[in-house]
């Protein structure tokens, strides 16, 4: 009993140290254990020699070391700086502090200190088990000019450098055919002041501080980023934080900005033309350059270039880029956009990048990027950083590794520790961040407490008059994940010749469950204060699907829809012009209906959907005793149905139909999250197709016929020409025994100031003028945006950043019907405004003609 006690005991021993292994040791434990487990006649032997090897493990642990790197000049600290292992690409970046650290394994290393515009420091190390301090402190760098000699009137000698980049530059741009590298990429918004009032509402950021300095966003990610050429790539996040978000998912798409492309995108919200790159073909045409003298880095010679636009008002860079000599490699950039080079939103963005060797190659190190700006009040500026490392310039990917996933997010990847990033993330993080952190996820853990969560609604839900009458209001139960959104008094009254004054109000009651699961539910009561019908309605809505999205809805009850169920024409739009300018162009009936809606995403691009629906359609005449407010001798309003199509009023019937649908992008890309797939689109046009059936005798169904249409469309990035966007359409009927002018093929016109839906309708059409049931009919709709080419060399009106556009409009009926229309504006104004001047051809021979106003939320 003795002999098993002591055998349960060193068992015991064995499977305390074996856990000791996993967390302390790794394998050299686990083998020594195994070992005196198995094989106890070599007890003593396998402990001296695994110990030995022990030894020698503990000894190549490593340390950690740190360090400041500052300027020599001013002791300034140089934020982001690179720490690199000499003769790798394995390295650190400071934080915004100029503070890095790096763990090493025991033995000597040569460290390698850059930072862009200051000269590369070199220090040896001898690591062992302690952890040591490596200060650096840089000098500016100086510039060797002295075999430099420019004659007067000749040219600088930066032009014969940019010249060779230029002739290089599409063999730098896919000389690297794949990669696959870890990327680290934080980014950070903060205020520096804010107004104390938004458009009336208190600015309050609950987070019980009364600064103006604000963090608004700081998120980390580490990813494995996997590139092919010429267009695949894929991202895979190993782990991600944000800021007082524990489910978050942080800033986690790399975007290496190449300069080696001719145009380089920012986003479309910055320029939608992109900016012009130093090193473009037709570079030289838009830029002036300046030799500032040479350096060398990693045994090359480097020349420092200055880039400086030709014209202000043109998508342009300034700044300096530095070439490697012989190769003519970009080593690296330090660039700027303001807002004279057509940049919105933003005041200034810079540009921040380093390039190392790799072999033969160089590859990018790190990126960073500075906006700032102010808007409204709001005095705003970041950054966002990216650092590379461990590349692989031969990986073996394996056969499909690129789909149509191109950034997935692991499971539990936005779950990982404290102790986990702090070993993990290649440079600490600043004061202000590690604040951040405490600060918001202290908040976090406080706004999930149900007494919080009250307090915060008892003061958010208080009644408020602006919302009643002018905004709505959203009433909340947090803890619930449940919301009540009331629209305002302002958007539920309304006028038609038909009802007189109508109320009309539909609160809508949404609750959220886990992952993108949610429902909502939507009662609409609708009342006409002249002709007393009350039409009330519920609309249920329930949107699920863990992998791709899925959408089913049920709606019933008794509805007032246009004779064009796509609604040409709003009803608060209707209302103005009815009263004020005795048009009623909107033209209703009543009907006793319900309807079921299925929606699901598939992959690779498709959605299908199908619905069935009944209506039980009731026509509807003017009042007798019709309300003005001012009143046109000349004008009388017309009958409460399509005069261009009847010259009487729709009898009653019975309607029930199914519509099958299809929707297909070719080439779709994905977001892959733990429980579900996002469709961010492709560089393929999206193609649509649907057939409506309507079924005679069904439910007392009067209808019989069989409608379709297939559509194509896209928008094409012409970079600095602008975009060119287009939707065309076929369709007819392919049986019309018997319909009514519900059924009609319908398209949207507009007779109102206001532009109706671009790409999608005709602004000087009547609404229901070309409606029809022939067995073939085409649209066409293009546009034209030039993103502010021509107008930017305009001089004046340039400042104002105002974009032209033009398009046309085309529409053909089978039975000899063709309508045409061409406009031409402009847009931007004011950032949202656009105004087009519009002509009409109609086949007869009028040529209307008119102004349309687009200004969003506004139709």
């Amino acid at each position: 009993m003795a002999g098993a006690n002591s055998e349960i005991d060193a068992s015991k021993r064995i499977l305390q140290r074996f856990q000791k292994a996993l967390i302390h040791s790794g394998l050299l434990y686990i083998i020594i254990d195994l070992f005196c487990l198995l094989i106890p006649k070599l007890l003593f032997m396998t402990k001296y020699f695994f110990s030995v090897l022990l030894f020698i493990g503990f000894c190549a642990q490593g340390a950690t070391v740190t360090g400041t790197i500052r300027s020599a000049k001013d002791g300034k600290a140089l934020p982001f700086s690179s720490i690199l292992l000499k003769g790798s690409t394995k390295g650190v970046s400071a934080n915004s502090n100029g503070f890095y650290t790096l763990s090493l394994s025991a033995g000597s290393y040569i460290l390698v200190c850059q930072f862009i515009g200051y000269t590369t420091e070199e220090k040896k190390i001898t690591v062992g088990k302690d952890n040591i301090i490596i200060d650096f402190e840089l000098n500016a760098r100086e510039y060797d000019l002295k075999d430099v000699v420019v004659k007067s009137g000749g040219e600088d000698p930066a032009y014969a450098i940019i010249r060779k980049a230029i002739e290089k530059r599409a063999e730098h741009l896919t000389e690297i055919k794949e990669f696959s590298t870890e990327v680290y990429i934080k980014g950070q918004m903060q205020l520096r002041s804010f107004p104390k009032k938004f458009f009336g509402e208190k600015v309050d950021f609950e987070d019980g501080d009364t600064s103006k300095r604000k963090m608004l966003f700081l998120s980390e990610t580490i990813a494995k980023y996997s590139v092919e050429v010429p267009n695949k790539k894929k991202i895979e996040v190993l782990s991600t934080k944000v800021s007082g978000r524990s489910d978050g998912f942080g800033f986690s798409n790399p975007q290496i900005i190449s300069f080696y492309e001719n145009t380089i995108s920012m986003g479309r919200s910055l320029n939608p033309r992109g900016f012009i790159s130093p090193l473009a073909d037709n570079a030289l045409n838009y830029y002036r350059y300046k030799f500032e003298g040479t350096f060398y880095e990693f045994g090359k010679e480097v020349s420092r270039v200055k880039v400086i636009p030709k014209r202000m008002y043109e998508p342009l860079f300034s700044g300096y880029i530095n070439i490697t000599e012989n190769d003519w490699r970009i080593q690296s950039v330090d660039l700027m956009l303001l807002k004279q080079q057509q940049m919105q939103l933003l005041d200034t963005l810079v540009i921040q990048q380093q390039y190392v060797p790799a072999g033969d190659v160089w590859v990018i190190k790190n990126q960073v990027i500075y906006p700032s700006g102010k808007f409204f009040g709001f005095d705003f500026f970041g950054s966002f950083l990216q650092v590379y490392d461990k590349f692989n310039l031969t990986p073996a990917f394996k056969p499909k590794f690129f789909d149509n996933t191109i950034l997935k997010y692991y499971d539990s990847s936005n779950k990982k520790t404290s102790a986990y990033w702090d070993s993990i993330r290649p440079l600490p993080l600043s004061i202000e961040e590690i604040k951040d952190y405490k600060k918001k996820d202290s908040l976090e853990v406080v706004r999930k407490d149900p007494r919080y969560l009250d307090s915060l609604d008892r003061i958010r839900n208080k009644f408020s008059l602006k919302g009643f009458l002018l905004t709505g209001q959203t009433i909340s139960k947090q803890k619930y994940k449940t919301t009540i959104t009331f629209q305002s008094l302002l958007t539920s009254l309304n006028y038609n010749t038909v009802e007189g004054g109508v109320l009309q109000y539909s609160p809508i009651v949404r609750k959220e469950f886990e992952g993108r699961r949610s429902f909502s539910i939507t009662p609409s009561l609708r009342y006409g204060f002249a002709n007393k019908h009350f039409n009330p309605s519920l609309s249920v809505n329930y949107i699920f699907g863990k992998k791709y999205i899925e959408n089913l809805s049920f709606s019933g009850g008794r509805k007032v829809y246009q004779f064009n169920n796509a609604e040409p024409i709003s009803e608060n739009i209707n209302s103005l012009y009815t009263l004020q300018s005795e048009y009623n162009y909107m033209k209703i009936y009543e009907a006793n209906y319900f309807t079921i809606r299925y929606a699901k995403g598939i992959g690779n691009g498709v959605n299908i959907s199908g619905d069935f629906q009944f209506q039980d359609r009731i026509p509807l005449e003017n009042l007798a005793d019709m309300t003005v407010w001012k009143n046109y001798p000349n004008r009388q309003f017309t009958p409460n149905y399509p005069t261009e199509l009847t010259s009487t009023n729709m009898v009653r019937n019975q309607a029930a139909t199914v519509t099958f649908g299809l929707t297909w992008r070719p080439g779709a890309k994905y977001i892959e999250y733990p429980d579900r797939k996002v469709n961010i689109g492709s560089r393929q046009p999206t193609f649509t197709a649907s057939i409506t059936q309507g079924i005679n005798g069904l439910l007392g169904s009067d209808v019989d016929f069989t409608r379709w249409k297939i559509g194509v469309s896209d928008e094409l990035n012409l970079k600095l020409a602008g975009r060119f966007n287009y939707n065309i359409t076929v369709g007819g009927f392919l049986n019309a025994a018997k319909t009514f002018i519900p059924d009609y093929q319908h398209y949207l016109g507009n007779q109102t100031i206001l532009s109706a839906a671009a790409l999608n309708s005709f602004q000087l059409a009547t609404y229901y003028r070309y409606s029809n049931t022939a067995s073939f009919n085409a649209t066409a709709h293009i546009e034209y945006h030039l993103n502010g080419l021509i107008s930017n060399k305009i001089p004046g009106f340039r400042k104002l950043n105002w974009f032209f556009v033009t398009g046309a409009n085309g529409l053909h009926i089978k039975n000899g019907t063709d309508y045409a229309e061409y406009f031409i504006g402009l847009e931007n104004i004011f950032k949202i405004i656009r105004v087009d001047f519009v002509q009409g051809f109609e086949k007869a021979g009028a040529k209307p003609t008119g102004f349309r106003i687009s200004i969003p939320l506004i139709r």
